[in-house]
């Protein structure tokens, strides 16, 4: 049989099917319907034998800085070094473990996290950084791959009966992975300002609750001959898409998403900032069950003036992830909510001649609490000048290895693209499992 739809491009499929739902259903919530996803297609799984490490965590916050934060004046400060510059190290409540003077909150509870001073990639490419992060696989123009809030959902399954999104991306870029090759059900919902919460999310006022119910049955009685002439994977993919967002638009849990919730002295200890208010929006998120909330915080690009600039974007970051591990230790989540907060890569150690530092793949750190994760540990280590791995050296696929292992994924589990092709959840990762315990 002929399937037309074969004649439009990935792009153009995916624009005309959500075209169709938002103007029979008359609705703008659906514009929040698969922003990033790349390919709808189908991807079966192949299990391989092995073992599955019972999880440690439930749920994962993933703090990304974009733009490259600098490991020497953040978590790689230990003192000594000419290359340090400007920033001081800091004692901590961790013994031994120090961090630049620029975190004084999160020298109050290093010992509720561990650090990987060992982190190291091969590109200095802002976007394949963050692409090569949040995938574990290079970016090629072959394939997108998915998410790790994706992968999430995928290999632990969605959750029938809720109407909260599993996977939720704060403060995002336009470019990010999201549910790669997966069906569009494990998209990431996106959130552009955390103060404004999940929006388009109100029933038009020239729409009563009659008939917008009349709507949605006459779309489903449009779209069942459509299904039985069709009957694609992605296409159902997409109808049960809508059907999880019209759930949502009409369910007493979108309140997780308002921040006027809270008191203002609560939101003011996160910082009042996007970045600040987007943790606090993760942490209420988490409260509600949400398995994966990635929250991104850029202005770390500093190739000038570095010492002019990192006061600030520092201070922000570091009063915000305090609070929120102080926040989630409190309430109890901590124990099995995994924190994790990295960038695409590094900063030089050698401060150019603008005073700024330059891309620097070569080694970088990443943070991890909670969730079964050691607090107050540091692994591996850079060399005397902060340019290199000293010491267990640690890939983008370990790191990510890591956070699944938390999870307990399975890791050897094959997932495939439609085109035949076999992927992992942390490419050939291996995790840190000393990490935890």
């Amino acid at each position: 049989m002929f399937d037309f739809t074969q004649k439009f491009d990935d792009l153009s499929r995916r624009s005309f099917m959500e075209y169709a739902a938002k103007s029979l259903l008359g609705v703008t919530a659906l514009s929040a319907a698969p922003l990033f996803a790349a390919d709808a297609k189908a991807a079966p799984a192949k299990k391989k034998a092995g073992p599955v490490t019972p999880a440690t965590a439930d749920r994962v916050i993933y703090l990304f800085m974009t733009g490259a934060m600098s490991h020497l004046d953040t978590f790689d400060c230990v003192g000594g070094r000419a290359n340090e510059a400007g920033t001081k190290p800091i004692s901590t409540k961790a013994s031994g473990l120090t961090l630049g003077s620029w975190l004084p909150n999160l020298a109050k509870v290093a010992d509720q996290f561990s650090i990987v001073r060992s982190l190291h990639t091969e590109t200095a490419d802002h976007e394949k950084g963050r692409y090569l992060m949040r995938t574990s696989y290079p970016e090629i123009a072959s394939i997108r791959h998915p998410g790790m809030g994706s992968w999430v959902m995928r290999l632990q399954g969605v959750r029938a009966g809720r109407s909260l999104p599993d996977n939720v991306v704060i403060n995002g870029d336009n470019r990010h992975p999201g549910a790669g090759f997966l069906e569009p059900i494990y998209t990431p919902i996106p959130i552009g300002d955390p103060n404004a919460g999940l929006q388009n999310t109100k029933q038009p006022e020239y729409l009563t609750g009659g008939s917008f119910r009349t709507r949605l049955d006459l779309i489903d009685k449009f779209d069942t001959g459509f299904r039985k002439k069709y009957p694609q994977k992605q296409v159902e993919a997409y109808s049960e898409f809508y059907k999880q967002a019209t759930a949502l638009m009409q369910s007493e849990d979108l309140k997780a998403f308002d921040l006027n919730e809270e008191k203002k002295e609560e939101r003011e200890k996160y910082g009042m900032d996007r970045f600040g208010q987007g943790c606090m929006l993760a942490r209420r998120l988490i409260e509600n069950d949400v398995k994966f909330v990635e929250v991104t915080f850029g202005n770390w690009d500093m190739h000038t003036d570095i010492y002019d600039k990192i006061g600030d974007t520092a201070g922000n970051m570091d009063r915000a992830v305090a609070a929120l591990l102080e926040d989630l230790k409190t309430r109890g989540l901590l124990k099995r909510t995994m924190v994790v907060l990295v960038s695409e890569f590094g900063r030089t150690p050698k401060i150019n001649q603008n005073d700024g530092r330059d891309h620097h793949p070569g080694v970088f750190c990443g943070l991890m609490a909670g969730g079964g994760i050691r607090g107050g540990m540091v692994w591996g280590t850079s060399d005397k000048d902060g340019h290199s791995p000293d010491k267990d050296a640690v890939t983008v696929a370990d790191f990510n290895a890591t956070i699944a292992h938390g999870l307990g994924l399975p890791l050897d589990e094959e997932v495939f693209s439609r085109s035949g092709r076999p992927f992992k959840v942390a490419h050939d990762g291996k995790p840190v499992t000393k990490l935890f315990g």
